[in-house]
């Protein structure tokens, strides 16, 4: 590579050519210099270095990574709502000096250190964060680097605030398909809706919050009665009626309910013909979600809380559930949730993906979205948010626009952070990117083999 007075000297003849070229006047020599110095010529890849990390959490807790390096560009990632930012600081002494455009060898040293939901998404975040560094660095929008793009635009599903009262459920799903343009829909429908009538819900008395919050479902004894079953029907009948049949339906939040109950409701749902019932066990019980799958007419789903690729291969393989719902900002990042869906292709099983953050891991998801073949639609819970958008610049606006968004054409994710919009709306107690040396000197041993 050539050092920068020979790169200036070539710089100094492209502009003196070009405006010639041109038949404009020659400039004097010092404006040539003046231009010059508003060039960049450190922008060199292979002497990258990263420098620095720090963390700023913005509303609902979504903690936004910001990664230095040197030579004056950053690179942006996201921890996955609701995580310690902790899960990606512990990790900075490992990336310090590194050179961020090495995106899988720097994520296979530092993938250990992720686990399932929140526990991913200090791992998942950076590896955002370098990808976004690279495309950077080499003047290319992520999706590139993945091997190109299958689509334009990204679909967007959403769902909307719940109510006791079908009909006003259903309008509110219709204000959400007609006003948005939304083309894909997701309604919550869990027991709590139901279970202060009188015959509908079967558990155990006195159980706590926490043995109903944190107990996996199959072992809370709670169990949907048809009379339970029969008004739960009434709320999918209302949207359907104010929806119509034509657009994607797709339900989630059930509750903690059991396996035979899943599988009532899945027999009990099929005339509305859902896109799928989401999470109806934990992922981890591979055997149960093939028998609830194989029982019922209704597609299943589950992914938003598995890392890596591993648990999505034994799902898919087996056919125990109908799609696949990885959260990039939980699975690992931009390239692991890619081969998460190439994987599932090859099983034939699509790929929907979940996501609740901000447009940083919105548009990563969207670059990986573009690049993976058997994409369906990606979740979005800030419609409501109008603030939301502009945490981010550089990308079309409004970034949601009648039920979709435009994959970017810019370097690495193709935004730039809105520092006003973020101290906004920051995190109460929150700071803006303060320094994060005290993670500098974190060190341990980490190989995991003798």
């Amino acid at each position: 590579m050539k050092n920068r007075s020979e790169s200036g000297v070539n710089r100094r003849g492209l502009l003196k050519g070009s405006a010639a070229m041109l038949g404009g006047a020659l400039l004097p020599e010092e404006s040539y210099e003046t231009t010059l110095a508003n060039v960049r010529t450190d922008s060199r890849p292979s002497e990258l270095k990263i420098t620095d990390m720090r963390v700023a959490v913005v509303e609902g807790q979504r903690p936004i990574l910001r990664l230095a390096t040197n030579q004056g560009i950053y690179g942006l990632g996201e921890v996955r709502d609701g995580a310690s930012p902790t899960y990606a600081l512990m990790l900075k002494s490992r990336l310090l000096g590194e050179n961020p455009c090495h995106v899988d060898r720097l994520f296979r040293q530092i993938k250990q250190f992720g686990g399932p939901a929140r526990q991913g998404g200090g791992v998942s975040g950076i590896e955002m964060a370098l990808w976004d560094l690279a495309g950077k660095a080499y003047n290319v929008p992520v999706y590139q680097m993945l091997g190109g793009k299958f689509r334009d635009k990204i679909r967007i599903y959403a769902d909307t605030t719940e109510s006791k009262d079908p009909k006003t459920y259903a309008e509110r799903m219709r204000i959400r398909k007609e006003q948005m343009g939304l083309t894909w829909l997701k309604m919550d429908l869990g027991i709590d809706l139901i279970e202060d009538i009188p015959g509908t819900v079967t558990r155990p008395a006195g159980l706590t919050r926490e043995e109903l919050t944190f107990r996996p479902h199959p072992f809370v004894a709670t169990e949907v009665t048809d009379k339970g079953i029969e008004k739960m029907s009434e709320f999918v009948a209302a949207v359907r009626e104010a929806v119509g049949m034509e657009i994607p339906l797709s339900m989630d939040h059930l509750g903690h309910i059991g396996v035979t109950s899943c599988i009532k409701l899945g027999r009990a749902f099929e005339r509305f013909n859902l896109a799928w019932m989401e999470d109806l066990i934990p992922w981890q019980y591979t055997d149960l979600w093939k028998h609830i799958t194989d029982s019922i007419p209704t597609p299943t789903l589950t992914g938003e809380d598995i890392y890596l690729k591993e648990d999505f291969k034994k799902l898919c393989a087996e056919h125990a559930v109908s799609k696949i719902h990885p959260d990039l900002a939980t699975a690992g990042g931009i390239l692991e949730t890619k081969k998460i869906g190439d994987l599932a292709m090859e099983f034939g099983v699509p790929m929907a993906m979940h996501f609740a953050g901000s447009p940083v891991s919105c548009m990563a998801s969207v670059h990986c979205a573009a690049a993976t073949e058997n994409f369906l639609a990606l979740e979005n819970h800030s419609l409501d948010e109008p603030w939301w958008q502009e945490l981010v610049n550089g990308i079309e606006k409004p970034m949601i626009n009648k039920g979709w968004i435009t994959v970017p054409e810019g370097p690495g994710l193709g935004i730039t952070l809105n520092d006003d919009a973020v101290k906004a709306h920051l995190q109460s107690g929150a700071s803006f990117f303060e320094p994060t040396s005290e993670w500098d000197r974190e060190r341990s041993w980490d190989r995991l083999w003798s």
